[in-house]
Order: C-alpha cells, then structure tokens, then sequence
C-alpha cells in the first residue's frame, strides 16, 4: 500500500529497502515537542484568518493536546511506515479527531514544517547550553577566588614560562567560554525568523497570517523568502559551529587535567566521583571524564564536517538530502550537553596540590624574565641587552644544576657588575606573580577581583 499521507499518485508502496533508507521516525521522533507546538500554532492561525471553521480548530487542538499527552506519558506508538514525526502526529491525530485532521496541513508543506521544528529545538538546545556554561563559568571563578594565590607555572610550548596562579589559569578558560556563550546567543539571535507558511517553496495562496504564528512561537519575525526558508540549514550549521569551538575549548582542559593528573606532574587530585580504575593494575586512578570529554569533541567537530558536505552541493530549495541534518546535528549538541556538565563535575571536585604547583613554578629558570625586567627597571639596561645577560646566567646556574636564585652575588657580578643583592626579591614565584599588576595579568589581587567581577555578572537575575 502506498503512504497515505502523499500516495495517491502511487499505485504501490515503497520497496523494503527505500523504506530503510526515507524514514527518519527513529531520530526525529525527538521534535515531537516542537511539531507539536508549531502544528498548534498554524492551526490557531488558520481559525483566525478563517481558513478553517472554528469547530475543525477546536477539535484540532484538543486532538494535538491528547497526541502530546500520550508521547509524553510513553504510551504513543511510533511507526515505521509513517516516515517521519509529522506524519506520525498527522495519522494519530486522525484517529482520535476524523476528518477534521486532514485540515491541519492546509497552507503547509513538511519542507517549512521541518525547518520550524528544527529551528525550535535548536534554539531550545542552545538556551539550555547557555545556562551550562554559564554554571561552568561559575565553578571556574570560584575556583579562581579560592586559589588566587596559588602559584603553578605558566607555560608555553608545554616548556615552563613563568609563574602564574592556579586562578589566573581557571580564568583563562572562564574568557574562553564568555566567547563561547557569545557565539551561542548570536547563533540563536539569527535563527529567530519563523519559517512557518513558505509551503513547500513558493508560499501558499492562503490569506495567512505569517506574522502571528511567528509571534505565538517567540520568533522574531518570519522569514522573508519562502525559497530560502526551506532551503536553509544555517541555523544548524552556525550552532555546530559554536558548539564545535565550545568542545575544543573543553578538550583542552580536559587535556590539561589528563596531563596533571599523571603522576609525573601530580599538579590536582581527582575524587573517584570522576575516575575509574584498571581491570588489572590496582593501584591506577584514571582521569576516564576527562578523557572522554577531549574525545567527545572530534565527534561534535565531525558533525559540523558532515552537515557542511551534505549541504554544500544542494540547489534550492528542498532535497531529501536535508534530512541528514538531524541524527548529527541532535547528537553533538546533546554530547556537548554532557562534555559541559561532566567538566563543571570536575572543576567542582579537582584540588590542587598547592607545594607541588609551587615547587613546579620555580623549575626551568621560570623567573628569568623577572631578571631581565630588573636589569631594565633598575640598571637602565636596554631590554634586547638584558636578555642577552640573563641568558648568560641561566646558562651559569644551568652549568651548575641550580636555580637563578642560588646563584651568589658575586657570580651574577661577574657577568654584570653593577647587579646588586636587591636582585634576590625578583627571584621567588611568588614575588613574580606579585609584580604582574598590569590589567589582565596574574597579580593575586587581579585575579581576585576579575573572579569576583565574574561572579557578579553570573549571579542569577531576579525575576
């Protein structure tokens, strides 16, 4: 038998095999909650505009609110045969109301449908990823406020640098996901145009009212080109896009956590909330969380790559080809979901292991540069020349096998006579990260006050 939904120019149903590959029932069944409310909306439109009569409008709705309440309570069947959600709402919804249902699609099209749904549950999506970062922004900068003291070494090239505080580090990440949060509130800001009423392509001859069901589903307006209202993916693409830099940003504090974990850093500590042990090595503790979190993000990056091929050969308007859209699309942004809340589990649970952090800040001459500002600041040292002679001296105390800070005064004499024994004070971490007072930089005090600020402006806002 051919679908009755759309069979009457077939005279037969599909084979087995291209039922296989149309239906979509098994994935977009999760847009039943966005069909829902997009099929309520147009059909309070169509009474409005006298489209359809009001007692076909009463049963509709009435039909749709009882289609909702048995998908909620788990007891709707979903069919294969049926394709899709739309379909399987349709043909429910004609059990329940009679021909009166056969109404619901009067000025529509799947093609506009679908987007309307996908729009809904990504813009839904992204409102819950806002308040998640959000939350992991906040532990972030409570950590900070709690550490801001807490020397570690800066590095770069995953060489030491300088010494910084554990919370200048926490910090660093809080700006990243500011951005990210940004970038998720632009997605969501462009998405909002309604593409309810572009039909199939081309609009409907229909006295709609496209204005209102854009309004009764919080777009901002509709979208003005029915052609490109079916045809266009953007909204999906952009959130994968940001959720894509959101999961590298992740990943690499999950790598970080991996690294200082292990025992050759032993930077923090992990609870056993956030790892697992060896089948055979019973002494192992294994950072499992944050692994999975640096893996999770080829995943979300891989969706953003597949969504982009499919789309990129497609002419307008509507090709099945857009169905691809959803499986990966719902998937990345649901194992963001999970990367989001696994990684603000962590930043809740880590300690740092203050001496360690500590001893590591003054290893491999981390406080060199410290040296050359002094010779700048004090002896009036071009900068490129100060260099040149602290580079000396490391390689002195390097020959040695000590640090900057062993070095007697008469040995860093004999390579610039005019240092003098104030030099000592620039050469302790703690005196280092002190002395980075510029806006931005690691001073204990900075960090305080720009983790306090953050706190702020992350503080829920009364209603």
């Amino acid at each position: 038998m051919s679908n009755r939904m759309w069979g009457g120019r077939f005279a037969s149903g599909p084979a087995e095999i291209m039922e296989e590959i149309n239906a979509s029932i098994g994935f977009d069944k999760r847009l039943a909650p966005q069909d829902i409310r997009g099929s309520l909306a147009h059909v309070a439109m169509l009474g409005r505009q006298g489209i359809l009569p009001a007692a076909d409008v009463a049963a509709i709705e009435e039909g749709l609110k009882s289609v909702q309440a048995e998908i909620e309570s788990g007891t709707f069947v979903f069919k294969r045969e049926l394709e899709d959600i739309h379909m399987s709402v349709e043909s429910r919804l004609t059990e329940i109301v009679g021909p009166a249902a056969g109404r619901l699609h009067t000025a529509r099209s799947r093609n506009d449908q679908v987007a309307t749904d996908m729009k809904l549950w990504v813009r839904d999506t992204l409102d819950g990823l806002d308040e998640q970062v959000a939350d992991l922004q906040k532990a972030l900068a409570e950590t900070a406020v709690k550490h801001a003291a807490t020397v570690m070494p800066g590095f770069t090239h995953l060489q030491s640098a300088q010494p910084v505080t554990f919370g200048h580090h926490c910090l660093a990440y809080v700006e990243m996901l500011a951005r990210d949060r940004g970038r998720f509130r632009d997605a969501r800001t462009r998405l909002n145009e309604c593409p309810l009423g572009a039909a199939a392509l081309a609009g409907t001859s229909f006295p709609i009212d496209r204005n209102a069901t854009a309004t009764a589903l919080g777009f901002d307006r509709p979208t003005a080109n029915s052609l490109d209202s079916v045809a266009d993916r953007d909204f999906a693409l952009e959130a994968l896009s940001a959720a894509s830099i959101c999961a590298v940003h992740l990943s690499r504090f999950a790598e970080e956590l991996v690294v200082w974990t292990s025992a050759q850093f032993g930077f923090v500590k992990l609870s056993d909330r956030f790892t697992t042990g060896s089948s055979i090595m019973p002494q192992k503790r294994n950072p499992d969380a944050a692994e999975l979190v640096r893996a999770k993000a080829g995943r979300i990056i891989g969706a953003l790559t597949g969504l982009l091929i499919v789309m990129k050969g497609l002419p307008l308007a509507y090709s099945k080809d857009m169905q691809e859209d959803k499986e990966g699309t719902f998937d990345a942004l649901q194992a963001l979901s999970l990367c989001l809340a696994a990684m603000t589990g962590m930043v809740r649970d880590l300690e740092p292991v203050s001496e360690v952090l500590k001893k590591a800040a003054g290893s491999g001459y981390a406080t060199a540069t410290d040296l050359a500002d002094w010779l700048v600041r004090e002896l009036g040292m071009p900068f490129r020349e100060a260099h040149h002679v602290t580079g000396r001296l490391v390689g002195a105390a390097s020959a040695r096998g000590i640090g900057l800070e062993e070095l007697s005064l008469e040995e860093m004499q004999a390579v610039e006579s005019r240092i003098t024994d104030a030099i000592y004070a620039v050469l302790g971490v703690e005196n280092s990260v002190a002395s980075r007072v510029s806006y931005g930089g690691t001073a204990p005090e900075n960090v305080r006050a720009q983790a306090e600020a953050w706190l702020v402006k992350l503080a829920p806002v009364e209603k």
